[in-house]
């Protein structure tokens, strides 16, 4: 069951992570196309938020290698 789990939270964190990346860049263009003048501030607010979309993975991934090797097969 344990091997299950950790497949459900990498697979299900990785596709959370893929929808977050696809808005977030598809939002980013269609508001950098409408005010190109605000297209720096605009990705570097992105960035910021990349990050911590990419941050919500990587702690899926954390918690998922804890549940293998500590909590056991």
């Amino acid at each position: 069951m344990t091997l299950i789990a950790v497949a459900i939270l990498i697979g299900l964190g990785a596709l959370g992570t893929a929808l977050g990346f696809g808005l977030l860049g598809g939002k980013f263009l269609e508001a950098s196309a409408r005010q190109p003048e605000l297209a720096p501030q605009l990705q570097v607010k992105m960035f910021i938020v990349a990050g911590l979309i990419d941050a919500i993975a990587m702690i899926g991934v954390g918690i998922a290698l804890y549940m293998l090797f500590v909590i056991g097969v």
